[in-house]
């Protein structure tokens, strides 16, 4: 389980604190949804999601103002009891001083934002998702070729890097070299990405470590990108059976999502830049319709069609 500190989340959305003097960076989150308070506010607590960002938004704050006076302690008294992350009030709306006091004595923070409520939660849970989603770290390279997200894998030294500053050269962008960390954002969506550390940053045999956005400028790196294809590199074996139609696709998976991947066997001569964009436009060609290895399927298998029928009329003539 991954957690996020209060503190990151409320700069990245630019949350205006009401209570400064709590402490935001020992508070985490857990959760990448969002809360909007509502039937708690009429006294049902039973299923209450304590542990997420509690949200209030125009509806609710013109609720709590029919609200007798008296109500309002007790009320912001339960909810706060329950330890909740954080309090936030959006489009600009500022919670009475009754429970300014109340979130203040249980270490509550309230925030208010200028956003309506439902751009906040969108945004909100869209960024948690990515901070708060399962991952791994693999041994890869990963690049934007055509806007398609590639991740080159093999042996170490096999040419996962050198392919990868070729690419750049020709245009392309880097987004890790040597370690991938991946994230599954969805079902259908993995999100690679690189380390800290090593970020912008490409390792290669007797030249040492190349600083690529500094080389190439900020135009061939970027900071992450889905994966969308995989291709892994091996050394040629004469004794293996290598695809050459492509008709049926081979997948790898990671976190339970399977990508399509392409086994491109190495040898003296070849170049690595071309072949994985030549494979990185096919792919999006598949993805448009479009697939190349059908098509000759299709003509072949009509051609012959067509020989019989040709072959079966000059007998019966």
């Amino acid at each position: 389980m991954y957690k996020v500190k209060l503190t990151e989340f409320v700069n990245k959305m630019n949350l205006k604190s009401l209570l400064p003097d709590i402490d935001t960076d020992s508070i985490m989150i857990e959760q990448s949804a969002v809360n909007r308070l509502a039937l708690q506010l009429a006294g049902f607590f039973e299923h209450f999601d304590s542990e997420r960002i509690q949200v209030i938004g125009n509806v609710e704050a013109a609720y709590m103002k029919q609200l007798a006076p008296e109500s309002i302690p007790p009320l912001c008294e339960k909810i706060f009891s329950f330890n909740i992350p954080c309090l936030v009030f959006c489009r600009g709306l500022e919670p009475s001083p009754e429970m300014l006091d109340t979130a203040e004595k249980n270490g509550v923070p309230i925030f208010t934002t200028e956003m309506t409520t439902s751009d906040f939660i969108a945004n909100s849970v869209r960024w948690l998702s990515e901070e708060l989603a399962p991952r791994i770290s693999i041994h890869g390279v990963l690049v934007d070729v055509y806007g398609e997200g590639v991740l080159i894998m093999g042996e170490s030294g096999i040419g996962k890097s050198e392919a990868a500053l070729e690419l750049i050269h020709r245009g392309h962008r880097l987004v890790s070299d040597d370690v991938v960390e991946i994230r599954k954002i969805s079902d259908d969506t993995l999100l690679g990405t690189s380390p800290d550390i090593t970020r912008h940053f490409i390792e290669l045999r007797g030249i040492g470590i190349v600083d690529v956005k500094t080389l190439f400028g900020v135009e061939s790196v970027m900071y992450n990108q889905t994966i969308d294809m995989v291709i892994r590199l091996e050394d040629w074996n004469r004794e293996a059976n290598y695809d050459r139609l492509g008709l049926d696709e081979e997948y790898i998976e990671f976190l339970g999502n399977k990508v399509v991947c392409y086994s491109i066997p190495i040898r003296p001569g070849r170049n690595l830049a071309v072949i994985v964009e030549s494979a990185a436009i096919n792919y999006r060609a598949k993805k448009m319709g479009y697939n190349a290895a059908q098509e000759l399927y299709n003509r072949v298998t009509g051609s012959l069609s067509t020989n019989k029928e040709e072959q079966k009329e000059q007998k019966e003539q």
